[in-house]
């Protein structure tokens, strides 16, 4: 058996179950690092309690870009184009009457098979009294130009395409009676309704009346796919909670582990080595702690006093700590207080807690390692069944609250599976990375396993 972690990963070399397993706890160890670097701490809690003012842009329950390289039929990405982001090409044209022309040209390619779900325009207009006036147009890839609107823009002002009774009234007669993002990316005369994909050119030209006045507009098309990882009913970007659950779930899962384990051990070591009432007692609460259940209880602390994650870990360890592995370590903490070197350590005149720190527990340290890694998907898993469950931390986003957030608004029933699969899978891959490590640990420090 190695003594050495260098013993000990010689070992696990032969196992390429183990690897497969390192591999992946590395992967989400170093994916934490990264998420907590780029993603502080408050800017993620920002963005994911973040409204409409945060996450306008994106569309509501999109599911991820990427789909679409498993698609025929190509689903179109949002597209966001801001005029002071360079999204836009602007003229600006003082006039002798002291007006100012100012043009917007947004031009951009449409290559899917499918119509957007939404166009809008965001207006941010610089004027003292008198708000500028706009006039929109749209151009097809096959020159045709359709009015859009002519309207004064004041501060705030937003144009939703789909919304302007004019413009629908106007689209009705040139095109037919379809909503507006479907008329104005739809072929002529096509029934059903099919895309003309190329490049399509909106025109915002504006008179502005004060000196030192300027427009910006933001035009964004919602469409039907977003990002690496979809959006939800409040149009979040599931990327943030599925980066942040990783270390959330990693720390959780490890402190509990960690906290539960060392504490048993150091527990049971004590009552072996003082034995009398001190082993008595031990063994009592933990009768008693075995009969209680775990979810229940933390399902009671989370509906009555908090649903704070540090205090479900706090719960958690104290349950734990009296559990079943108590008597195993007791047994085998029996058999070592036997042992000569105790004896010795004895004659050489070291003290109880010496004895017991320095010499019976290191001696059962191979046999807890195996149960330790094999304990933290355990306990990861616990704290997103309680987020399914609606006790989650009500701040911090975890994988258990986006599957929460999904089962909620009825993902499974509408179709927005990579909802529910996105996280669940990032569960299962950290359950089966930590469960292959775990087994080949308890091979190589169990001889009775070895030859298995």
């Amino acid at each position: 058996m190695g003594t050495t972690l260098k013993d000990t990963l010689r070992e696990l070399r032969k196992y390429p179950s183990a690897l497969a397993g390192l591999s992946v706890i590395l992967a989400l160890v170093v994916f934490s690092a990264y998420t907590l670097i780029t993603i502080p701490y408050q800017e993620a809690i920002t963005l994911w309690r973040g409204g409409a003012e945060i996450w306008y842009r994106l569309p509501r329950n999109a599911p991820p870009a990427w789909i679409n390289r498993f698609r025929s039929e190509k689903l179109p990405d949002t597209l966001i184009l801001h005029s002071a982001e360079g999204g836009a090409e602007k003229a600006t044209q003082p006039m002798s009457s002291g007006q100012i022309m100012i043009d917007l040209t947004y031009t951009f390619d449409f290559t899917a098979d499918d119509f957007p779900r939404a166009l809008a325009l965001y207006f941010s207009p610089v004027y003292q009294e008198k708000a500028p006036f706009v006039s929109i147009t749209w151009t097809t890839p096959d020159g045709r130009e359709l009015r859009i609107g002519d309207f004064a823009v004041t501060r705030g002002t937003v144009f939703r395409f789909e919304q302007d009774e004019r413009l629908q009234r106007r689209l009705r007669r040139q095109v037919g009676d379809y909503p507006a993002h479907v008329a104005l990316f739809m072929q002529p005369e096509s029934d059903p309704p099919v895309p003309l994909k190329g490049t399509y050119t909106l025109k915002i030209s504006t008179v502005a009346f004060e000196e030192g006045s300027d427009l910006d507009a933001e035009f964004i098309s919602y469409g039907q796919v977003y990002g690496i990882a979809g959006t939800d009913h409040l149009r979040r970007d599931l990327k943030i909670a599925l980066m942040w659950g990783a270390p959330v779930a990693l720390a959780f899962g490890l402190l509990a582990a960690l906290g539960t384990t060392v504490t048993t051990m150091v527990i049971a070591a004590f009552g072996v080595w003082y034995s009398g009432w001190v082993d008595d007692l031990i063994q009592r609460v933990t009768e008693v702690n075995l009969m209680l259940p775990l979810l229940p209880i933390l399902i009671m602390v989370g509906t009555f006093y908090s649903r704070s994650i540090w205090i479900m870990l706090g719960v958690t360890i104290l349950l734990s700590i009296f559990g079943g592995s108590i008597k195993t370590y007791r047994a085998i903490f029996m058999q070592t207080r036997e042992s000569p070197y105790i004896e010795a350590a004895q004659a050489y005149g070291a003290g109880d807690v010496r004895i017991v720190l320095r010499y019976l527990v290191p001696r059962i340290i191979p046999v807890i390692i195996p149960q330790l890694v094999t304990l933290i998907p355990t306990y990861v898993f616990l704290e997103a069944s309680l987020a399914v469950l609606g006790l989650g931390d009500p701040v911090l986003p975890t994988w258990g609250k986006v599957i929460q957030d999904a089962q909620s608004n009825g993902a499974l029933y509408k179709g927005l599976y990579y909802w529910v699969l996105e996280p669940a899978g990032l569960l299962m891959l950290t359950g089966l990375g930590f469960a292959m490590v775990g087994f080949a640990l308890d091979r190589i420090f169990n001889p009775r396993l070895r030859g298995l």
